[in-house]
């Protein structure tokens, strides 16, 4: 039983290779003298579309290094301009501070309620005046830095319009 199973699994196997040439034969035949190669014009118009491809991808990886370039001068900028505002309000409220201690030193010295009032009113009209000048410069820095900061940005938006529109 076993050599006859041996037989007919090799005639299949025989059959099978005889089959598969055939078709081999058949498409070998089918495809002969069919030119596959591609058209120049074709391969020319790869060639082209390719080297554009590059191109545009160079284009758009300077304009995008310009632009994380404008960000981080903006963020520099941004970043000096808020260590200035501190510096500015620390400095204002050491200068209040003092004069809240010189103010003190008077009200000790004072000879009756009448003086101390009169201190009293004196030192909050000055303080109020010089409160009113610090918020104005506060204003004034605040303002500059945000211009300053947005001048990067944009700068940038205005070349790049500009570049498109010339184009």
């Amino acid at each position: 039983m076993s050599d006859f199973n041996t037989n007919s699994a090799e005639e299949v196997a025989n059959a099978a290779t005889e089959s598969f040439k055939k078709v081999e034969e058949s498409v070998t035949e089918l495809f002969e003298g069919v030119d596959m190669a591609v058209p120049e014009a074709v391969r020319a118009m790869a060639e082209q579309t390719v080297a554009q491809s590059r191109e545009a991808y160079e284009s758009a990886k300077g304009s995008m290094e310009e632009a994380v370039e404008v960000l981080e001068k903006s963020i520099d900028q941004a970043g000096q301009g808020a260590a200035a505002i501190n510096r500015k309000v620390i400095d204002n409220a050491q200068a209040n501070l003092n004069k809240g201690f010189d103010f003190a030193k008077e009200m000790a010295g004072a000879k009756n309620i009448a003086e101390i009032m009169e201190l009293q009113s004196s030192f909050v009209r000055k303080q109020f005046e010089v409160l009113t000048a610090q918020a104005d410069e506060i204003r004034e820095l605040s303002t500059k830095v945000a211009t300053e900061t947005a001048n990067p940005i944009k700068d940038h938006v205005s070349k790049s319009i500009d570049k498109v529109t010339s184009s």
